[in-house]
């Protein structure tokens, strides 16, 4: 049989030329591996989830005579059965998992400058699956249809809506209309999460790996002293195929006792929506953006062109697209003349990898900002409105400074090669 299927679609020469492909051993790589391995995941409880979920908010009467919403109720439903609750606990620390391992995996790219010549489209792409995956888990939100689900919802939809000028359009194609209160809302994001956008997930990773293979690997920077010159590695099979199968199989284990142990998003403790708004918060992922929104006056509001500026599109729409532009704009600002080969060291780019982490002192304090309510029913000094915009914006500069001068003077003044 292989024979036959040999000549016919040279297998032997699909095995040289892929199988053979050499890979890097090095434990950050396995970054980009966790994150494939979320997805698969998700698709495969999304599956399960899919075929008990009802995407509708119609009212149906519950065993016990409560009327609620078509979606809790199916949810309900889910927990109810064998395994669902666990099922629907994994889909969603799987969703999480991926968002961090997709976000350490990027902060790696740009320490060791991995997005220059001639990987910048790799990049691009890398991003893109990042801004994807975030917008993905975000669809996800509402499904639940409870009372936290709904207000969580609610944030994103009001930063939509404050878009100038294509806001209203927007709103209405990615929530069907008003939110809550349209019957068209419910399925919209469901086909959306469910469909549209892990198709648009699936094509983007297939692009990723095909890229990937093609340039081939960066390598880390031992292997230029060890085989300078050379791809150093280990074949894809079998060897790759192994430690992916076997990290795989951990994966699914460690997660499924997560899922069991915390049991996520518990929606009867939140019950379906009412009138009365509860005290919510939105994942870690969000919570910076949530950060901002909180320690922006209200008075931060002005009118340009018929539209109106105000705090939910500074917040919610400015910032981070200007630090998506600025992502974007990265491989092509810091360059190089020759194709990159070996992975840079942090140390070596003191002022790239300082901004990198006056970046991530940045999120922190944003992410502090989100407990403002908080931290001001607790009569903490955090509660202060001028104390949280220090921390936000002196925080990172304070990162800054110390970390280029402590990477000076341990590392000395060696010259630049890029930013």
């Amino acid at each position: 049989m292989y024979k036959w299927l040999d000549e016919r679609l040279d297998l032997s020469g699909l095995y040289q030329k892929v199988l053979r492909k050499a890979f890097p051993v090095h434990h950050s790589f396995f970054l980009g591996e966790i994150t494939l391995f979320a997805f698969i995941v998700l698709v495969l409880t999304g599956i399960f989830l899919t075929l008990n979920y009802e995407p509708s908010i119609r009212e149906v009467k519950l065993p016990d005579g409560r009327t609620v919403p078509a979606a809790y109720g199916s949810v309900l439903y889910i927990d109810s059965l064998p395994f669902g609750a666990v099922i629907r606990s994994l889909h969603h620390w799987s969703a999480h998992v991926m968002i961090a391992a997709a976000f350490l995996h990027m902060l790696r790219i740009l320490l060791s400058g991995a997005y220059k010549k001639p990987r910048e489209l790799n990049y691009l792409v890398g991003l893109a699956l990042l801004g994807l995956s975030v917008v993905t888990a975000f669809t996800g939100y509402a499904l639940p249809y409870d009372n936290y689900a709904v207000t969580a919802t609610r944030i994103g939809y009001g930063i939509a809506t404050s878009i100038p000028w294509i806001g209203e359009g927007l709103a209405q194609i990615m929530f069907g209309g008003e939110f809550p209160g349209s019957e068209k809302s419910i399925p919209r994001l469901y086909s959306l999460h469910v469909l549209w956008l892990p198709l648009a997930l699936m094509a983007l990773i297939g692009l990723h790996l095909l890229v990937m293979m093609k340039q081939k690997h960066t390598q880390p920077r031992y292997a230029e002293r060890v085989a300078p010159g050379k791809i150093l590695g280990v074949p894809m099979y079998p060897q790759q195929m192994v430690m992916m199968g076997i990290l795989f199989a951990l994966y699914v284990g460690l997660m499924t006792i997560i899922a069991g142990a915390f049991l996520a998003h518990p929606i009867e403790a939140f019950g379906p929506p009412t009138p009365n708004t509860p005290a919510v918060k939105p994942d870690w992922y969000f919570l910076w953006i949530y950060g901002i929104l909180q320690i922006i006056p209200s008075s931060w509001e002005f009118h340009l062109f018929g539209a109106t500026i105000g705090p939910e599109f500074i917040g919610g729409a400015i910032v981070p697209g200007l630090l998506g532009l600025v992502g974007l704009l990265l491989p092509f600002v810091d360059t190089r003349k020759d194709k990159m080969r070996y992975l840079e060291l942090p140390s070596e780019h003191p002022v790239r990898t300082s901004v990198i982490l006056a970046l991530l002192v940045f999120f922190l304090m944003s992410t502090l900002a989100g407990y403002k309510i908080d931290f001001q029913q607790q009569g903490s000094l955090l509660g202060n409105n001028a104390v949280l915009w220090t921390l936000v914006l002196g925080g990172p500069l304070l990162t800054f400074f110390l970390s280029y001068t402590l990477m000076r003077i341990f590392y000395g003044k060696k010259e630049e090669r890029a930013l």
